[in-house]
């Protein structure tokens, strides 16, 4: 297709090399969902939110989000599966996560990359149950926390989480993402994530509506977000906030910033139901 030249000028203009701007209008655009696959209820609110009241209670939402767009089908975290966190913790509703994703017509093996937020059991224990997907998370993240020979190096990872990422890795299934604004797919980058854990990440998706941000557990609940109130797990509150700042930054809009625990989220995404909820 022939580029008026009154609209390249009007791009230059605008401080917009046109080759970048012509090679940023090609990147795709990506579908998001949210999928719920449990729920762990009466949660403490405290240990979400820094400074909130020791009585309040939350019914909290466990999700995996969707990305799919450009032949990709991606999974940002992969919730968890195996036992004994299903008896210690004894979630309402569960349903595994490679089970939940059918309400979106996906089968396990659609599923092409898995981006790890970080390494906590809830996040990082399903990953296995994909079989094709590639597994993308921070390198300082996977060094810090897991040894050569796939050990434990500190108490933040599951001994079983652990071998099975460095299972996944000896297979060649595991890419070790190298820091901030880091490309995963065209279109789908990742930032650090304010301190969760060492080298926590969240993801920034090109959509439709704009620029989308999946913050995982790098912001549990929107009262992180809109009361700016650090997350309660964190090793620098004021990480935590920075990066609460600069996701306001990145997003095309706030309400395109999802938590990651908070059941809001199908409220205010509604559709298309049943505990499944696109971004938009």
């Amino acid at each position: 297709m022939r580029i008026p030249l009154t609209f390249r000028l009007a791009i230059g203009l605008a401080g917009i090399a046109w080759p970048a701007f012509a090679a940023r209008a090609q990147l795709p655009s990506y579908e998001i969902h949210a999928v719920r696959y449990a729920t762990i209820p009466a949660f403490p609110v405290r240990q979400l939110v820094l400074g909130a009241d020791s009585a309040r209670r939350l019914d909290i939402a466990m999700m995996v989000w969707v990305i799919r767009g450009g032949g990709r089908t991606v999974l940002v975290d992969a919730g968890f599966y195996r036992e004994k966190f299903v008896q210690r913790w004894k979630p309402t509703g569960f349903v595994r996560p490679d089970t939940a994703i059918a309400a979106l017509g996906l089968r396990p093996q659609d599923v092409t990359d898995i981006i790890v937020s970080h390494v906590h059991w809830d996040h990082l224990n399903g990953a296995d149950l994909f079989p094709r997907a590639q597994v993308w998370i921070q390198r300082a993240e996977y060094e810090y926390y897991i040894s050569a020979g796939g050990e434990p190096l500190r108490g933040a990872i599951d001994s079983l989480d652990a071998a099975m990422l460095g299972r996944l890795r000896a297979a060649g299934r595991v890419t070790l993402v190298g820091g901030d604004d880091q490309e995963i797919l065209p279109g789908s980058r990742v930032y650090p994530g304010g301190r969760h854990t060492w080298a926590s990440q969240f993801v920034g998706v090109r959509t439709r509506a704009g620029t989308a941000i999946i913050a995982s557990d790098n912001a549990y609940l929107y009262e992180n977000i809109e009361r700016r109130r650090p997350i309660t797990q964190t090793l620098d509150s004021t990480s935590n906030l920075a990066a609460q700042a600069r996701r306001a930054v990145l997003a095309s809009s706030p309400r395109l910033i999802v938590p990651g625990h908070d059941p809001m989220v199908f409220d205010r995404f509604p559709t298309p139901g049943k505990g499944v909820a696109r971004i938009e």
